[in-house]
C-alpha cells in the first residue's frame, strides 16, 4: 500500500500504526487529506486496524440518560436546551421511576456505562441523589455529564457511586459559550486528582472550525490521558444560531474520527463517534451513545422518541460492522464492582 501513497502520508500512517506518537503538524496533514483519495482511505484503514487490535473488537455502549429539561440560562449557541433557543419554556425533571426504568433497560440490553447528563442549572446535590439511587438499582458504571466541578464535588461524585466524568473543552469555548476555557481545563485537573475517569470528545464540530482548532483538542485529549476521545459533529436544531454555518457530513466526521484515533495512539480504552453512524465504525470508532431523556441536539424533551438511537439500534450497528457489544468493557474494571477504575 505504502508505495502508492504520498511518501509523507505513508510514513505518518506507518508510525501511527506502530503506536508512535504523531505530531501536531502530521495530524494537520491528515486532517487536510481530500475525501475519496487513496490517502484518505488509507488513513481510515489505519485507524480501523489500530482500534480493532487495541480494543479486541469490543463495541462499547455508553447509554446517555438526560435527567432534566430546562430553558438553560447558559445559552450555549449550539444547544437546544437554552432560553434563547426558545424550544423549551418550562423546567422538567424526569421522575425517578423513569430513570430507574431506563437504567434497568440499559443493564438488560448490555450498556457498558450510564452517562447521566444535566443542564447547567441542575442542582448538584440532586445529581448525587440520582447517582446513589441508580447505584443501588443496577450494576452498571455511572458517568456524570454536568457542570464544572471542584475537588470536593469530585470526591462527592465518587462517594455517590460515579466512576467517570464526561467533560470537553468545546470548540468555540468562551465565544459561543459563556464558559472560560481555563475553568474547563481546571475541571480536567480535578478529575485526575480525585480519581474520576475523564471521558472526552472533540465537539461540537462544524464547517466553520479550522483543522488547527480541531487538532489542538485532539492533542489535549492525548496529553491529559482521556479514557476515550473521539469526534461529535454539531447538529443544528431548527432556529439554531449556528444554522448559517451548515453541518459537516458523516463522512467528514469519519475522517476526523480516524485522525483523532491515530493522534490518541495507545492512550485510550475506547474511541467514540456521535451521533451513532456506521461509517465511523470502520475508521477507528468503537463507542456509541444510545440516548434517552434530554439531549442538546433535540427539540423533543425525551430524545428517545426523537433523534436518539436505541440500545438495540446501536447494537445492530456494531454487529453489522464487525464489532462485538457483548464483550466486557475496556473502559472499566472487569468485572465492574468497586466504583474505582483500574485505569490510571
Amino acid at each position: 500500500m505504502g508505495w502508492m501513497l504520498k511518501p509523507v502520508v505513508a510514513d505518518i500512517l506507518k508510525r501511527a500504526g506502530e503506536l508512535r506518537r504523531i505530531s501536531r503538524g502530521e495530524a494537520l496533514i491528515l486532517m487536510r487529506l481530500e475525501l475519496h483519495t487513496k490517502e484518505a482511505y488509507a488513513l481510515m484503514e489505519a485507524a480501523n486496524t489500530l482500534s480493532r487490535i487495541q480494543f479486541a473488537k469490543k463495541g462499547e455502549l455508553h447509554f446517555h440518560i438526560g435527567l432534566n429539561v430546562e430553558p438553560c440560562p447558559m445559552d450555549c449557541q449550539f444547544c437546544s436546551l437554552t432560553r434563547k433557543a426558545g424550544i423549551f419554556h418550562h423546567s422538567l425533571e424526569f421522575p425517578e421511576e423513569r430513570l430507574v426504568r431506563w437504567a434497568r433497560q440499559g443493564e438488560a440490553e448490555g450498556a457498558d456505562a450510564l452517562n447521566l447528563m444535566t443542564t447547567g442549572g441542575f442542582p448538584f446535590e440532586r445529581l448525587l441523589e440520582v447517582g446513589k439511587l441508580l447505584k443501588r438499582k443496577v450494576r452498571v458504571p455511572l458517568v456524570a455529564n454536568t457542570r464544572d466541578i471542584n475537588h470536593k464535588e469530585g470526591e462527592q461524585l465518587l462517594e455517590a457511586g460515579f466512576v467517570g466524568f464526561y467533560h470537553a473543552v468545546r470548540l468555540g469555548e468562551g465565544k459561543v459559550t459563556p464558559f472560560n476555557p481555563e475553568r474547563r481545563m481546571r475541571t480536567i485537573g480535578v478529575l485526575r486528582d480525585v480519581g474520576l475517569l475523564w471521558m472526552n470528545c472533540v465537539e461540537p464540530v462544524g464547517p466553520e472550525h479550522t483543522p488547527e482548532e480541531i487538532v489542538d483538542l485532539m492533542l489535549l485529549a492525548r496529553e491529559y490521558g482521556a479514557t476515550y476521545s473521539g469526534v461529535m459533529r454539531r447538529i443544528n436544531f431548527p432556529g439554531s444560531p449556528m444554522e448559517c454555518f451548515g453541518m459537516i457530513s458523516e463522512l467528514e466526521m469519519a475522517r476526523m474520527v480516524a485522525v483523532s484515533r491515530l493522534v490518541m495512539g495507545d492512550v485510550p480504552k475506547a474511541h467514540c463517534t456521535h451521533e451513532p453512524n456506521a461509517v465511523s465504525l470502520i475508521t477507528g470508532a468503537n463507542l456509541l451513545f444510545p440516548e434517552v431523556g434530554s439531549s442538546p441536539r433535540d427539540g423533543e424533551a425525551d430524545t428517545g422518541v426523537g433523534r436518539g438511537r436505541s440500545l438495540a439500534h446501536c447494537s445492530r450497528l456494531f454487529k453489522e460492522m464487525g464489532w462485538n457489544p457483548a464483550l466486557p468493557s475496556n473502559c472499566f474494571e472487569k468485572p465492574f464492582g468497586t466504583g474505582r477504575s483500574s485505569v490510571s
